[in-house]
């Protein structure tokens, strides 16, 4: 992975984990941690999208569209974890 696919890469999950903290409210890790799991969903979503054939290479909305998606579900299972706990 080139320099500058790994700044669009936290940029674009920067961007999720933020968003991922809008959706799930109340149970994120403040700006910061949200990024930290938007970048970590980036990956996750990434996978599982290209997975089922659902993301296109090279479209920054789709990146940005599964990096959110990772990152929400990360969220959820963390709160999950965090009650279990």
């Amino acid at each position: 992975m080139g320099r500058e696919s790994l700044i669009i890469f936290l940029i674009v999950g920067a961007v999720a984990g933020g968003l991922a903290g809008v959706i799930v409210k109340g149970y994120g890790f403040g700006l910061l941690g949200n990024m930290v799991i938007g970048v970590i969903g980036a990956f996750f979503g990434g996978l599982l999208l290209a997975h089922f054939h659902l993301v296109h290479a090279g479209y920054v909305l789709d990146a940005v569209i599964g990096a959110t998606l990772g990152a929400v579900v990360l969220l959820l299972l963390t709160r999950t974890l965090r009650r279990t706990v």
